[in-house]
């Protein structure tokens, strides 16, 4: 097996995340729903959405009150209250991840159909729109690291995956209505260090996750293991 952890070469690596560090007044911060978004033309992303049931609405809305204290707190240059932390710390997102790691919800894209169909939204404008380096389906969310192409618009991109594959999982399904959660997760990726760190996140979470032989899990890198064609 590669080595998961194995840097890829430089010149790749200066071709994805671009020559030059992005200013702060290249990033537009868009509000959609509870979360703020940090969009960045051609900007490098690490993307999660889950499912509409994976998370439950109290879990969602405590998350969101924790990025707006957080927020808060960093605009004005106040410090948080030890007991403040350990509340908001419930509801970080390494703690959200574990929690839909354990399979709550239905997890409707543990059946290959649905699972398919997602990864063929993925897939479906790689190259036109944009870049695909990694992806990984997992049974009530997905992870994916994306380059943006010139011109192409994050939300956009995330309504088409989302549209896509919903019509097709409805249809399995025999149900209608909202199959994705409204709102997604988006980091910009600004260095090597970075991208290395997303990229192993992504195809090292279904292990994580106790999935063995977990087939939707996929990488640009030939260095790292992936296994979805």
């Amino acid at each position: 097996m590669a080595d998961r952890g194995q840097s890829l070469p430089r010149n790749r690596v200066a071709a994805l995340l671009g020559a030059a560090q992005p200013r702060y007044g290249e990033v537009h911060i868009r509000n959609r729903g509870r979360l703020p978004h940090w969009e960045k033309e051609s900007g490098l992303y690490f993307i999660t959405f889950r499912l509409a049931d994976s998370l439950p609405p109290s879990v969602l809305k405590k998350a969101a009150e924790r990025h707006g204290i957080l927020a808060a707190a960093k605009t004005s240059g106040a410090r948080l209250l030890p007991e403040q932390k350990a509340e908001l710390a419930d509801y970080s997102l390494r703690q959200i991840e574990a929690y839909c790691d354990r399979g709550s919800g239905s997890c409707a894209l543990a059946d290959a159909r649905i699972a398919g169909a997602t990864a063929a939204a993925l897939r479906f404008r790689d190259g036109k729109h944009y870049r695909l380096l990694a992806w990984c389906i997992m049974p009530n969310h997905v992870h994916v690291v994306v380059r943006l192409l010139p011109g192409a618009d994050l939300a956009t991109v995330l309504k088409t995956w989302k549209q896509f594959s919903s019509k097709a999982a409805n249809q399995v399904l025999g149900q209608s209505g909202r199959f994705w959660q409204r709102e997604y997760y988006d980091r910009l990726i600004r260095n090597q260090q970075e991208y290395s760190r997303a990229i192993r996140y992504v195809v090292e979470n279904p292990v994580k996750a106790g999935l063995k032989n977990w087939p939707w899990v996929w990488s640009a890198d030939s260095e790292v293991r992936a296994t979805a064609g």
